[in-house]
């Protein structure tokens, strides 16, 4: 199996993701389009800010006084499919995978590069 988390990496250019400016309103509306159940959200200088799911937009929309034009960046849980760093070893990104559907990748400054699927490390897996 490749040795290095770079071989399972799917780039930021073919990943969606959200920005952090978007209202909750804007992201559920973009969200609906893809079909996915998880997206990993961004800042304006491109900084991984945490990953929003359909759940939360369903806890958020269940409270009382709900404003659907507030940021994006309000709902997201924080420690939530935490990021690794490009460096990571590969045993730590299959540990990290076990408990979500993709690891969110950032560089040394806490840029988000992309992500590494289940399914990606899934297959490396088969091939060997």
């Amino acid at each position: 199996m490749k040795d290095n988390i770079f071989f399972f990496l799917k780039k930021k250019g073919d990943v969606f993701y959200l920005n952090s400016s978007l209202t909750i309103k804007q992201g559920l509306e973009e969200m609906k389009k893809t079909g996915y159940t998880a997206i990993p959200v961004i800042d304006k200088e491109g900084a991984y800010i945490g990953s929003v799911t359909e759940g939360d937009f369903l806890w958020y929309v269940t409270q009382e006084n709900v404003d659907m034009d507030k940021p994006l960046k309000t709902i997201i849980r924080k420690d939530f499919m935490p990021a690794v760093s490009i460096s990571t070893s590969i045993p730590d990104v299959l540990q990290q995978s076990l408990k979500q559907n993709y690891v969110p990748v950032v560089d040394d400054r806490n840029i988000f590069i992309g992500i590494i699927t289940r399914k990606a490390i899934m297959e490396a897996f088969l091939e060997n």
